[in-house]
This record gives structure tokens, sequence and C-alpha cells, in this order.
């Protein structure tokens, strides 16, 4: 009796013991120790489940005393913790075998591993390191087959991307899908960005015409469900310095040059005394400044069952290193992104954007500009003379008609830019029947934009920028377009080994705007203040006054069909129809397919257990692509020139026939190949990715054909016809290797590189001459930039040279070049004779250099130790060519400081020519002119402290972070201009420096702060 009592209060206990039950509450954190929100948190073996909050926080209620709760997020290992106690801290490890990790692709999404495309990602976690100021800069070293290049370093100012070289003479610029419309991403908040996906081969022909380019797909962040709100913000300002000086003759070094040059010569000396001189003015420290920058930017998130919300606002406002608010630019963003199930079958998203900017511009990256006087201007002149105006630099041959002081430049210059636009979409999901969803979206652009520009009666002195009227041109322009998606996805399993997937859908894409601009003169008081047409009362002969209006639309139907077998084999074939009014009748339509395949050869059998090689995917990719970019109507003949005529011995305005139609002008078509593997080892700690690709763009829209003057085509607002005429092929290597190491719980370790090898060849250019030539070098010479058959597009064409002539029996005995404009001396520059016929003329001209690098790469390193956080990122340019363009050819200008390595004499150098006012054919465009632009940048160092969470947490902050940080910290070339890998994104003449405006160097103190 005594044995089953004592058995019966044991069983009580303990089913006492094991059904005593708590409520666990915790915090989920990364290994930075950084809150992580939307964590599944589950018990094992029970249908008890929650997720993390916004700051990483859950709850469970009723959790039986000893039971395992499991921790999964997508990127970071899965985790079983046995219940103990009442409060939980987890920290979740970075997982590099997260390859069901989701990646858009447009019109869909698929898991990373079934890719079979070549796809990369950048996620919101890289850009929050690099903190651009513009999203564009995230690419650059960051994604393999990506070039970013500035087209000037003030600010605003728009950058040029490249996705695996340049392939046609006209527009070479992905398209932007933000949220599944087109859109311009430049103007995004980087903040407000979730993830970056760059298409780069055959996977982007399922946006047909709009895809040759390659295609950049912007997913911008959204609530999470369950989530209460969460208050994030954001702020940093700094201030920004000219990343380089170019080293320019002192007033001293100038004089003296000066006499020697006119010494030799045969004429006066301009300095007699130069005692006293001294360095003169910098003109470089004249026009630079210090300028700040701030940016902040604030977001609300959260969301419930049914409903997920998110909104942002942005500012910034940043100054120029050159003419501080002269060239100044501000901007405002703000969006509202929202999610609602209307039911277990019905969903609704929505995402509206709305930006406003000022920006404000000076006159640079040309003849003429600010940087290429502060260049010029001899160092003997002052700023001010002794009345306190500014100085006017002589008007003499030595110095011709263009140079200026700059100061006065800036000072007279005034002009502004306000633009506003709205953008967005709308859209929903309905499940009609289990695996068929159909997806429908409307994505909208607007945009308002308003010039005005004020040339203040002014004279320097007798030069080509004199005003000899004032006056004020305001423009404004209006641009509209918006697209209507509509397609169904159906996914099947067939016998656990058949994975389907069918997307079927149309767009309609609709673009339309106008545009009007006028010009009013003598304004009164000849003042910005009173700079509006309205006022100004001055007649014109000429016509002051222009617009236009435009409408284009597009019709597409697209289908793909994606299918595996046990997610080991991999295949993908899609096509799209487009109909474009900007070709004729006969060429409207276009069809372009494209397929993909992939083998996961790590899921066979035979591969076994894996050791060495986790993961390996071969993969591969074909297709055909388009590119429409050119102006509307061209199969038309327009009434769009400008035409003056003389009737009864009076000017009349009119108009004329703008550019020569072409009805069979079409689309070009690229063709992309592209063969890769994915490969992960050690553990899944390294990561490796490698495609052979080649594009070859075919039918390209050449617009520079001759035709006969009767025509016209010379006349404003008319031009040559655009006709398909040239085949450019790119062709090349990517690869990119990634370490991951979790040292310990304190300490953890990012390592990537990346490179890209390209080769660019010229196939076909029939457009009458076999080549076309853009670009400009000095005042008059011959455009010293081509495309022509068997030469990568663009190529520098002039003349070679070898050396300089030491004496005048090598004078005598090398071929002459009187023909290039002057006899040969000793100390001038000795050309080649390329072709052997014993006359150095234009028939020696040749391939003097090449303005498309051979090889891009990235390096990028991130350190985590406990609560710092450490990244740099590097990117370098290999092979690229530059022409030295920012220097004026003329006797009394300042030089760069290399020309005191001049000749001075027999054996004295045979790189630099001597200097002489006399007439020589040194100037003439050479290799002497073209330098290896090849650099290293570092882009971007910055450090970080995290407030340890648990003490955060104590005063209801859920995260915060200070940091500093530089941006454009140094560049290692042994190019002499400003920027290396700067370029005024033309295909051809694009590498020509005409005095850039240098990339300023920025630092950045900044904070991070959520609650």
């Amino acid at each position: 009796m005594k044995s089953k009592l004592l058995l019966i209060v044991l069983s009580l206990c303990t089913s006492f013991a094991f059904s005593q039950s708590i409520d666990v509450t915790g915090t989920v954190v990364d290994g930075s120790g950084l809150s992580l929100p939307g964590v599944n948190v589950k018990v094992k073996s029970s249908s008890q489940s929650t997720t993390t909050d916004f700051d990483g926080s859950f709850k469970l209620t009723g959790v039986p005393k000893g039971s395992l709760v499991i921790f999964s997020y997508i990127g970071y290992k899965t985790q079983e913790v046995a219940v103990s106690g009442t409060k939980l801290t987890v920290k979740l490890i970075e997982d590099a075998r997260s390859l069901d990790e989701v990646v858009v692709i447009g019109y869909g999404t698929q898991k990373k591993r079934e890719v079979t495309g070549a796809v990369s990602v950048i996620d919101s976690k890289t850009i929050d390191l690099i903190r651009p100021t513009r999203i564009e800069q995230a690419l650059q070293g960051t994604v393999t087959g990506v070039n970013v290049t500035t087209q000037s370093g003030a600010p605003g100012a728009p950058l040029d991307i490249r996705i695996r070289g340049i392939a046609t003479n006209g527009q070479n610029a992905p398209t932007a899908i933000i949220d599944g419309y087109v859109g311009d991403f430049s103007l995004l908040n980087p903040n407000d960005i979730e993830s970056i996906t760059v298409l780069k081969d055959a996977q982007a022909a399922i946006y047909g015409t709009i895809g040759a380019n390659g295609i950049i797909l912007i997913t911008t962040k959204t609530g999470k469900k369950n989530t209460k709100t969460k208050v994030s913000f954001n702020s940093s300002v700094g201030f920004q310095e000219t990343s380089r000086k170019l080293p320019t003759l002192n007033a001293t070094e100038y004089a003296l040059l000066l006499n020697e040059s006119y010494a030799n010569g045969g004429k006066p000396l301009p300095y007699p005394n130069v005692s006293g001189l001294g360095k003169g003015t910098d003109w470089q420290d004249e026009v630079f400044q210090m300028a700040p920058i701030v940016n902040n930017d604030l977001s609300i998130s959260g969301g419930s069952d049914n409903i997920t919300y998110s909104i942002s606002g942005s500012h910034l406002d940043q100054e120029g290193i050159v003419g501080g608010d002269k060239s100044g630019f501000l901007k405002n963003t703000a969006r509202l992104a929202l999610g609602a199930d209307l039911s277990s079958k019905i969903k609704l998203k929505t995402n509206v954007i709305y930006t406003y900017f000022t920006r404000k511009t000076l006159n640079e990256n040309g003849l003429g500009s600010v940087l290429f006087n502060a260049l010029n201007v001899p160092a003997t002149l002052t700023p001010k003379d002794a009345n306190g105006n500014f100085t006017v630099v002589p008007n003499t041959t030595g110095l011709g008609n263009e140079i200026i002081n700059p100061l006065a430049q800036i000072a007279n210059t005034y002009n502004d830019y306000n633009y506003k636009k709205l953008n967005g979409n709308f859209g929903f999901d309905y499940k009609i029947f289990k695996g068929f969803t159909l997806t429908s979206s409307i994505g909208f652009n607007t945009s308002n934009s308003e010039s005005k520009t004020f040339a203040p009666q002014i004279s320097y002195g007798g030069k080509v920028f004199d005003v000899q009227r004032s006056s004020v041109t305001q423009g404004s322009v209006n641009d509209n377009n918006y697209s209507f998606d509509l397609f169904g996805t159906y996914n099947t399993k067939i016998a656990d080994a058949h994975n389907i997937t069918g997307t079927v859908g149309t767009t309609i894409f609709k673009e339309w705007g106008n545009g009007l601009s006028a010009t009013g003169f003598d304004v009164p008081n000849n003042s910005w203040e009173f700079a509006d047409i309205s006022l100004t009362k001055g007649v014109s002969a000429t016509l002051t006054n222009s617009s236009y209006v435009y409408d284009q639309r597009r019709l597409s139907y697209f289908a793909r069909l994606q299918y595996d077998y046990k997610e080991k084999y991999l295949l993908s074939g899609m096509i799209r129809r487009d109909a474009s009014t900007k070709f004729g009748p006969g060429n409207k339509v276009g069809y372009f397919p494209s397929v993909t395949g992939g083998w996961i050869v790590s899921k066979e059998d035979f591969f076994g257990t894996p050791k060495f090689i986790n993961f390996l995917k071969l993969r591969g990719s074909y297709g055909t692509l388009g590119n429409d970019q050119i102006g509307n109507y061209r199969y038309l003949g327009t009434l769009s020139g400008e035409a003056t005529y003389v009737f009864d011995g009076a000017l009349v305005n009119g108009v004329a026939t703008g550019a020569v139609p072409n009805p069979d002008v079409k689309w070009e078509e690229a063709r992309k190949l592209d063969i890769g593997l994915d490969m992960r080892i050690l553990n899944d700690k390294v990561s490796i990715v490698a495609d052979y690709f080649s594009d070859t763009r075919k039918d390209l829209l050449i617009g520079e054909i001759p035709v006969s003057g009767i025509n016209g085509t010379g006349a404003p607002g008319s031009g040559a016809p655009t006709i398909n005429a040239g085949t450019v092929k790119n062709y090349g290597f990517e690869f990119a290797i990634d370490y991951k190491e979790n040292f310990s719980d304190s300490f953890s370790m990012n390592v990537a590189y990346n490179v890209t090898f390209i080769k660019n060849k010229v196939l076909e250019v029939n457009n009458g001459t076999g080549f076309m030539e853009a670009g400009g070098f000095g005042v008059g010479q011959p455009a010293p930039a081509r495309m022509e058959i068997g030469k990568p597009i663009g190529y520098f064409y002039g003349y070679k040279t070898d050396g300089i002539f030491q004496n005048q029996a090598e004078v005598d005995a090398h071929p002459s070049q009187l023909a290039l404009g002057a006899n040969a001396a000793p100390g001038d520059l000795r050309f080649v004779d390329v072709n052997g016929d014993g006359v150095i003329d234009t028939k020696d001209k040749t391939n003097i250099g090449d303005p498309i690098p051979a090889a891009t790469m990235g390096f990028n390193l991130q350190l985590n130790y406990k609560n710092v956080d450490f990244a740099v990122y590097t990117f370098a340019s290999v092979g690229n060519d530059m022409v030295r363009n920012y220097e004026r050819t003329l006797s009394d200008a300042n030089r760069i400081d290399y020309v005191l390595d001049r000749w001075t004499g027999e054996g004295s150098t045979n790189s630099t020519p001597r200097v002489t006012t006399g007439a020589t054919s040194n100037n003439v465009f050479s290799n002497y002119f073209v330098e290896d632009a090849s650099y290293l940048r570092i882009q971007n160092v910055q450090l970080g402290y995290s407030l340890n969470p648990s003490v955060a947490q104590k005063v209801g902050i859920t995260k915060l972070r200070l940091y500093a940080g530089v941006n454009n910290l140094y560049t290692f070339t042994k190019y002499q201009g400003y920027d290396p890998g700067a370029s005024n994104g033309a295909p051809i003449g694009g590498g020509i420096d005409y005095g850039f405006y240098p990339t300023p160097r920025t630092y950045l103190m900044g904070l991070n702060i959520n609650f």
C-alpha cells in the first residue's frame, strides 16, 4: 500500500514538473549585436510560433520548461535553444549556405540556387556600409561587369553606368525597374532601398527592347507583418575638398619659361626682371573651397496581421567645391509604401515617391570652363586689381580670346533649376486557385522642371564671353509616362520531382511630354533680381522661343517557362514581343527570345558527401534583346527645324524640315551568350562566381550619315538620317570570390574580390565612310576619337611620336613634317612615318589609345569586433587611356610643371618638347597627349561603433550606431589630370579630359538610431 501511495505521489510531482509552463520573452541579435526583426520563432514539436518585432523582441506564452525553441532567419544558421528561464537572448550567426534566398528576376522571383542567368545582388547591408550620396556609387567595385563613371564631381551631376562594356555608339545606360515600373533610380534615397539586382545577360530578355544594355531591378523597403512601429533616423554631416590639385607653374617659373619661349621664337623677353614675382596667384586655391554636405533621413515602418506600412523622408544639402552655392544641390524625398491583405486571396500594394531638387551649375568640363581658366590663367595676374575689381586677363595673341578670370566667371554665373517628380505604382496579387496568381500593376512617372539662366551685360576685355546685351532664358519641361502590367504566374509540382513555373503577361507603356523655352533681352538693372522674361522689353531679330511635344507608346506580350527536375536540372525559356511607335509600320514589331539552363552538380549522387566543394552549379544562357534608345519620329519627316528667311529686305522667322527621315529604321539587336559557374567551398565559407560572356550588338543606330548638303542637314534643328549600319562585339570574363568567417562570437570578417576583363571590337560601320568621328581636341583640330572596323569603339586616332629631335642631323634624316603645319627643328616632337611613304601627313594617323579599360576590379573588406565595425571599399581600372586636353596650347597660357623638364639642348630630354613662340607641329593631336589613366581608388573607408543593445534598450533605443568615414579617400594613378575615372558619357570621345570637375574627397560623421 505504501509503495502504491509513493508511486502516485511521484507520478503527480513528475506530471506537475513537466506540465509547468512559463512565459518566455527575449531578443534576437546578429553577430555584431544588432537587433534582427522578422526572425521566425517556433516551439519545437508544437504549432506555437511568432516572429520578432522590429527591435528583435519576441514573446511566447505557456511554454513548457525544457522545451526547445527554434530560431530561423534567411541568411543565418537555424538555432535551437532550450527554455530554462523566462528571458532569452539569442545571437544568430550568418549562414553562407543561404542558397534559398529569393532573388528578383523580373516579373517574378527565384531561389538563388536556381538562378540560371548572370545575376548580381546588392543588399541594404552593403548600402548601409558604403553610405553613398547617390545610389549608383554602391555598384562600383561591388558588382562584376559594372563600371560607374562620373561626368563631373559637381553636386547633382549625373553618373554613367555601363554593364559589360560599351556596346553601341548611342545610349548605353541600363534600364532601371523600380518595384516593377521603369524609373530613374538615381533620384532615390539610398536608405529606402532593400536590394539592387543586376541582370547582365539573356535573363533580361523578358524586358525586350529595353533590355539590351542590362536591367537594374530596385526593390524598396516595406514594412513587415506583425511588427510594432519602428522609427529609424540616420544623419550625417561632413565637408568636401578637392581630391586633387594640378601642379601649375608659379609666377616665377611661369615668367622664366615664357622668357625662354619668347627667346626661342626670336622675340623680346616679356619679363626682363623676374625678381620679386614670387609664387604669385594659385588660381586653383582661389576657385577650390571646403564645401559642407548634410544628409538626413527618417523612416517609420511596421505592420499587423494584414497591413504593412513604410513612410520615409530624406534631405540632402550639398555645396560645390568650386563656386560653393553657385554649384549647389538640394534634394528632398518623401515615400509611402502600403500593403494590405484584403483576404487570403487578394493582396494590395502601393509605393509612391515624391522628389524635389534644385541645382545650380557652373561652366565645366570644356573649353572656357571655370577649371580650364584656373589652369591656364598666368600666376602673375592677381584675382583683383587695385580698385577691387576682378582683374581682366589681357586679350593678346598669346592668351587668346577665351581665357578669362575664373573668379569673375563664377561671380557672373546665374542659373537655377528646379525639378519636381511624383512616381510610384499601385498593384494587386490575386490567388485565383492553388498555384495560380494574377498580378496587376500600374506604374507612373510625372515630372515638371523649370530653369532660368541670366547672362548679365559684362565685358571680360574683348573675350568671346563678353555679353553685349543682358538676357534671361527661361524654360519649362513636363515629362510623363505610365506602364500597365498584367501577368499570371502558375506554379506546380509533379511527382515530387518536376517543378514548373509559367508566366504569361502583357505590358502597356506610354510616354509623353512637352517643353517650352524663351529668351528675353535687356534685363532691368542688369540684375538677377529682375531676371524674368515678363520684365524684358528688348527686341531681337532672331527667334527667341522654341517648344516641342512628343508621344510614344509600346505594347508588349511576354511569356516564360521555368522547369527543374529534383532541383538538379534547371531550364528556363522566355520570349517577348514588342510593338513600338518609335519605328515605322514595317519595323514596329520585334521578337526577343532567350533560353537559360543550369545543372547543380553537387546534388548528383556521384558527387558524394560535400567535403571541399559544398555547392557547384554550371549554367548558361543565350538570347536576343533590343535597344530602342533614339529620338522619336526618326522614320518620319517633321517640321522641327529652325529657319530664317529674307522677305522684302527683312528677316522673317519660320520653320523647316528637321532630320532627314528613314522609314526603314529599326531597333538594335543584342545577341548575348553567357557561360558560368557558381561554387561554394570550405564549409561554405568561400563563394566563387565565374562567367564568360559575349555581347554582339547588330544594327547599331548610327546618326551621322553623310548626305548631300542640298538637304540642309547643317541647319538648326535638322540633321542626317538615322540608319542601322553597325556591329560591335564585347566579350570577356568575370570572376568574383568572397570569403566569410566567424572566428568567434566577437569577431567576424568578410573579404571580397572581383575582376572583369573586357575586349571591345567594332565589326561593321556601313555609313558610307567606314568610320565615325566625335570628340574635340584643342581649337580647330579634327575629331580625335573614332569608331572604325577592327578597332575598339571610341579609340583615339592621331599621330605616333618617337621621342624628340636632338639635333639638325636627325631632322634632316627624318621624313618631312611640314604637312603637319611647320618644319621640324631640334627639340620638336618626332612623328612616326606609319605607312612608310617618306612623308609625315594625315595618312600616318593611327590607333594611339583606347579609353575602354582592359580590366576593372574591386577589393572590399569588412571586419566586426564586438561592437566595432570597419569597412573599406576599393575599385581599380586598368588599361584605359585618356586624352590630356585641359591645357590651352597658347604661348602665354600657364602650364603644368612637367614642362620644366622640357628639351633645352641636345641630350637634355627625349620626352618633352622645347618651348617657343615660333611655329611648330608639337600641338597636333598625337600620343604625346594620350596618357595611361589606370588607377586604384580607395572609394570608402568607414569605422563604426554600436552601443551594446542591452544598454541601448534601457533608454528605449533598439540600435544606436556612430560612425566616421571618408569617401574618395585617395586615388593611385600616373595620370596627370584631375580624375582618371571621369568621362563625358559619350561612347565616342568619352575619354577626353577637358578639365573635369574633380570628384570631391568627403569626410563624414554620422548617426544611425532606431526606436
